[in-house]
């Protein structure tokens, strides 16, 4: 049941649709050129319903942006288009867009009561505790959306989620008993836990050489970009009162104490200058960017540095611009870093090339010493597994939470849940964290008193992983589906 479960866990996605907004955080990332045909500005069209370029753009920076999370920084254009990320935003928002005709059908609407309910409950926007308007408009200015565009895509997403709630799926008596028969199992076992670090590796250096013969195409430099940079300088101007009253007419919901109450024109100038400052020195900026781009720039201002996602003076966000430079188009606008803006040149692209065997020594050694290991560990595992003698667990569920000796508490219900799928009586099985842990099921009972909280919840997942895909199926043929993006 639960590897079924697994297999069929894409489905998920109708009760978990990803926000198409709720990524805050996310910076922008494009991916290039595509031909639309007639169709310029939107790249697919399912029912009455558009896919812009803006929501695929979007939709494919918010996923990267997950991806090198997940990936802690380690992911680029080319891993990009290994996982078909430009097919998976599409996908996402097809899918969307399915779900959004299908409310209409329904005559389902998104008030503007609901957007601005949401949006108080939204901690990201929050300020001492409370929803500021001026958080919300930094934040989305800090992610590359304006208000219009942020409070369309949660309107979709409120629209959703009302559809999703109507097909809400539940499970009946009969189901609950079976799968709560499935938690009630309970298994005694003799058990023995293998853990590969403690097993002492000698290393020689021919041996190590001889790996890396073998596995040196993993051992790549980073790439890299040589840069030319120019600093602007920041600047703290003088304004005259009625500079700065006039600015304060125009722009004084920017301007809250902590309450949300709007502050004087006394008590806001600090903060009035601050935001002149910033838009004189962003303006100064360009200004001083037209003349870096146009080769008119002091030299002795311009400086040259390498920089690679291993080594980074700036931000993300600034290495994320440099490294969609072109030699087409080298030049990078102005990009605040740590209360200035920098302007980039590309002047050089050096491509991963594969590290010498003294580059890769190190990292190298403690990949060999790990396989090493775990080779150790799974031969001890294999041949005794028919006979090792290890310790006695009490009866354990599908759902216990006391861990296990030399097991951690995730490393416990991954080998539980391991073991309830196992038809062997006595066996040995490989955690993800390479730990082996070798079992003898000694006996076995039925519980009676077993959660229903649990298997209800489990059962309603089930159920709505089918109906999903069904459902999916159902709206595909229903809706016309119209791509105009090449090659997805």
């Amino acid at each position: 049941m639960i590897t079924w479960m697994q297999r069929h866990k894409k489905w998920l996605i109708i009760t978990i649709w990803i926000s198409t907004i709720a990524f805050v955080g996310a910076g922008f990332v494009g991916w290039g050129q595509y031909s639309y045909g007639d169709k310029a500005g939107s790249v697919a069209k399912v029912g009455d319903s558009e896919i812009s370029m803006v929501e695929m753009q979007k939709a494919y920076s918010r996923l990267y942006a997950q991806y090198a999370q997940m990936f802690q920084g380690n992911f680029d254009e080319e891993k990009a288009k290994q996982f078909g990320l430009q097919k998976q935003a599409l996908q996402q928002l097809i899918q969307q867009a399915y779900l959004i005709n299908l409310a209409k059908s329904y005559d389902l609407s998104v008030s503007p009561k609901d957007i601005y309910t949401e949006l108080q409950n939204n901690k990201a926007f929050f300020k001492d505790g409370i929803f500021d308007p001026q958080t919300y408009k930094d934040v989305l200015a800090q992610n590359r959306l304006t208000p219009t565009e942020y409070e369309k895509e949660l309107s979709k997403e409120l629209l959703v989620k009302k559809v999703l709630t109507l097909l809400k799926i539940s499970p009946n008596k009969n189901e609950e008993k079976i799968m709560s028969t499935l938690f009630g199992i309970a298994d005694k076992i003799e058990y023995k836990v293998l853990d590969p670090q403690k097993f002492a590796i000698k290393v020689k250096e021919d041996a190590l050489k001889e790996f890396w013969e073998n596995t040196k195409d993993n051992y790549m430099t980073a790439v890299s970009y040589k840069v030319a940079l120019l600093k602007h300088q920041p600047q703290s101007n003088k304004y005259d009162q009625s500079a700065i009253a006039s600015y304060y007419q125009e722009n004084k919901n920017h301007f809250k104490d902590k309450e949300g109450k709007l502050l004087s024109l006394k008590d806001a100038q600090p903060a009035i200058i601050k935001e002149l400052n910033t838009k004189a020195n962003k303006k100064a900026a360009l200004r001083e960017f037209i003349a870096f781009k146009n080769g008119k720039t002091d030299p002795s201002k311009i400086k040259q540095l390498t920089i690679s996602a291993s080594n980074n003076q700036f931000n993300n966000e600034v290495f994320e611009k440099i490294t969609h430079a072109t030699p087409a188009k080298p030049f990078v606008k102005p990009v605040m870093f740590n209360g200035s803006y920098y302007s980039f040149q590309l002047l050089q692209t050096n491509p991963s090339v594969i590290k010498s065997f003294e580059e890769a020594k190190k990292e190298l050694r403690a990949y060999y010493i790990q396989q090493k290991q775990k080779e150790k560990s799974y031969d001890i595992a294999t041949k005794t597994v028919q006979h090792f003698t290890g310790k006695h667990s009490e009866f354990l569920t599908l759902q216990s939470n006391n861990t296990i000796d030399n097991l951690t508490q995730a490393e416990t219900k991954e080998f539980l849940q391991k073991l309830f799928q196992s038809e062997q009586k006595r066996d040995f099985i490989t955690l993800q964290s390479g730990k082996i842990v070798l079992f003898n099921i000694l006996e076995q009972k039925l519980l009676e008193n077993t959660n229903n909280d649990q298997a209800k919840e489990l059962i309603a997942r089930l159920k709505t992983s089918v109906f999903g895909e069904g459902l999916m199926k159902t709206l595909q043929s229903k809706y016309k589906t119209q791509i105009f993006i090449q090659g997805l």
